[in-house]
């Protein structure tokens, strides 16, 4: 009869539904996902944004009662420097072409530079904040040494963040600072006190804290 729809075997009916309830299922993953995703990040939020504190369910740092309001991943006790850090007698080592040991006060000396950058964690958080202290490249300056690579060596007596490299493009950055003040404050023990590297572009476990030697490679 005209107009009648041609009977659909039974193999093509089949195969029809199992292809509809494929993608069915590939859109339910996908909207899963998606939901999984956004609720992640709404309940660990707080770690870098400090207004979603509240919300921080799961993110293991807040900005909140934060040492100046930027979170801390390894203290001071922890990495066994408090002694060592709060020692009067303190000096950053500097080697290159000739070697000089600059105090606190001689660092503070030295032409300031103020940058804005992140620190940014590996557990996941990124807090921006104002650093200010001497570029890393003028330092080296000082010991006839630019446009070489270095080795920044942290107080710290053991750890496989102890010590760690800076390229040449860190060294020559104007924004690569030996830091000794967060957010327009003395630098925080916690935080790298008396001085810790600060470099754009490098995850939080590399901008060593509580500095000790600077060594030109």
């Amino acid at each position: 009869m005209t107009g009648d729809r041609t009977p659909q075997p039974p193999q093509d009916q089949e195969a029809g539904s199992t292809q509809r309830e494929a993608t069915t299922s590939r859109r339910r993953f996908v909207a899963t996902v998606g939901v999984a995703a956004v609720g992640l990040t709404a309940v660990t939020a707080g770690q870098s944004i400090g207004v979603l504190d509240g919300l921080n369910l799961f993110g293991p740092r807040t900005q909140k009662g934060a040492p100046q309001q930027v979170p801390v991943n390894r203290t001071a006790a922890a990495a066994a420097v408090e002694a060592s850090a709060n020692d009067p007698a303190w000096s950053l080592r500097l080697a290159g072409a000739r070697s000089v040991a600059l105090s606190r006060t001689d660092l503070l000396a030295l032409p300031q530079t103020t940058v804005r950058l992140p620190i940014a964690c590996v557990e996941g958080w990124s807090v921006h904040a104002d650093w200010t202290g001497v570029r890393m490249r003028d330092l080296m300056d000082l010991v006839g040494t630019s446009g070489a690579a270095v080795r920044v060596t942290s107080l710290e007596p053991q750890g496989v963040y102890r010590e760690t490299q800076l390229g040449r493009e860190f060294v020559a950055a104007p924004t690569t600072l030996v830091a000794l003040a967060l957010n327009g404050e003395t630098l925080d023990l916690d935080h790298g006190y008396p001085a810790r590297l600060i470099a754009p572009n490098r995850p939080g476990v590399l901008q060593t804290k509580w500095l000790s030697t600077i060594e030109a490679l």
